[in-house]
């Protein structure tokens, strides 16, 4: 994303006063632009077209659609959206869910604001944003198979490590002195052996096996 360009972000939550203090928040924000609303995970899905966001906020406890759902069937709309959960509740089902259903991070709403807006920075560009409680929840989740960490190559592990710290595939190069390609190459082994197809499922595994350290 341009330096110069503001990160376009949509706020579904179905309790209006969430939603003002969430645009007023956003408002306050020079590179951060509220550009609509929707009050349940059907009205995002319908509004998503018109408002085009980068990154949207998702509550996950609504009337109707729950924000799982939501966040699945926008997902599987277009795949470039990101979207962060933003809720009260806490527990692993839920942090599993959202995030194989295609999150791009999991917030608890007492999120401080500088925390919420740099979750969207990094949710903007496909970086993973937990929450503390949810990367507690995220480690003593028992739903995915035991993966050995020996597994695991030590550059493999390496590259897991950064990927976890958020950092893309050309920073990843920079910090270990390898080529891109090298990183591509060693991701897709960090795939292979963990059995996903994606980057969020990827860390999400490591961190609930802790198999970095």
């Amino acid at each position: 994303m341009k330096a110069d360009k503001k990160i376009r972000v949509m706020i579904v939550d179905d309790h209006s006063v969430v939603r003002s203090g969430l645009g007023a928040f956003l408002m306050a924000i020079n590179d951060l632009e509220l550009v609509g609303e929707a009050n349940s995970g059907e009205d995002a899905i319908q509004k998503v077209s018109t408002f085009k966001p980068d990154v949207i906020l998702m509550d996950l406890k609504m009337p109707g659609m729950g924000g799982v759902a939501a966040i699945r069937a926008l997902h599987q709309n277009d795949a470039k959206i990101k979207i962060l959960a933003l809720t009260s509740y806490i527990d692993d089902g839920l942090v599993q869910g959202a995030l194989q259903a295609g999150a791009t991070g999991y917030l608890m709403k007492n999120v401080q604001a500088d925390e919420l807006a740099n979750a969207i920075r990094s949710a903007a560009v496909g970086r993973l944003a937990l929450s503390p409680e949810a990367s507690k929840a995220l480690s003593e989740s028992s739903e995915f198979p035991i993966v050995p960490a020996e597994d695991l190559t030590e550059r493999e592990r390496d590259v897991l490590k950064l990927m976890i710290e958020g950092l893309s595939n050309n920073e990843i190069a920079e910090r270990l002195i390898i080529s891109p390609s090298t990183v591509k190459y060693h991701i897709g082994n960090i795939y292979t052996k963990l059995g996903v197809d994606s980057r969020v499922a990827a860390v999400s595994i490591a961190i609930q096996r802790q198999l970095v350290s």
